[in-house]
């Protein structure tokens, strides 16, 4: 499936790229700005088709993380940053508590960041009411333990095979891809990915874990 997917993406973006030429080639004849405005707009859609494939086949590929050190309180404080570029409209819904003292760990950074993006990513896409979520960092028995607590009134899935399941639920423009692709990240780590939902306080919590460097 993975290998059909990558090679349909790329004979796509080649038809793509050709439509590109030709779309830059109207660019050049066209007069009058009506004219010029809609080729523009032509080749805006031409390049979000490409960049959705491009995405989809990333997600799809096999994770070869080249990890180095890194200060966990400085993979954190990357992270907090990255989120408040990506997602400006809910950064500051995230309440923060980050007690990873001196701990080092040896990722892959942007893989590790790709991850916990999705993470928010997807906490936000399926909640777009929520108010407050909780992420906590915090080293536990040699590991990078990392916490997201979001909060569901209706959640009716099973967490047993939580991130195992590419594929299963798909909409327009999303291709339930993104939690699977965190337990890859996590696994080639040599961590882990799970989640639980408290029904009691209606608590969906997702964790991931990074060992941790040993001195």
């Amino acid at each position: 499936m993975v290998k059909f997917v990558r090679q349909l993406g790329h004979d796509i973006r080649n038809n793509l790229n050709a439509v590109e030429l030709q779309s830059a080639y109207l660019a050049e004849l066209a007069t009058d700005d009506e004219m010029k405005n809609e080729v523009r707009h032509l080749r805006e859609m031409i390049s979000a088709v490409g960049t959705g494939l491009q995405r989809v086949t990333a997600e799809l590929s096999q994770v070869k993380p080249t990890p180095i050190s890194y200060k966990a309180a400085d993979f954190v404080e990357d992270l907090q940053q990255k989120v408040a570029k990506e997602l400006p409209d809910h950064a500051n819904k995230i309440t923060w508590d980050v007690q990873v003292k001196d701990a080092t760990l040896q990722i892959d950074p942007q893989l590790a960041q790709q991850a916990f993006i999705e993470l928010f990513t997807n906490a936000f896409q399926h909640e777009r009411n929520v108010k407050s979520i909780a992420a906590t960092a915090k080293i536990d028995n040699d590991q990078f333990v990392f916490k997201l607590q979001e909060p569901k009134a209706q959640f009716a899935s099973s967490t047993q095979d939580w991130g195992r399941e590419p594929l299963r639920n798909v909409s327009q423009g999303h291709y339930g891809l993104g939690l699977n692709r965190v337990r890859s990240i996590a696994e080639a780590h040599g961590g882990s990915f799970r989640a639980e939902y408290d029904r009691k306080t209606s608590m969906l919590t997702s964790t991931v874990t990074f060992p941790i460097e040993k001195s």
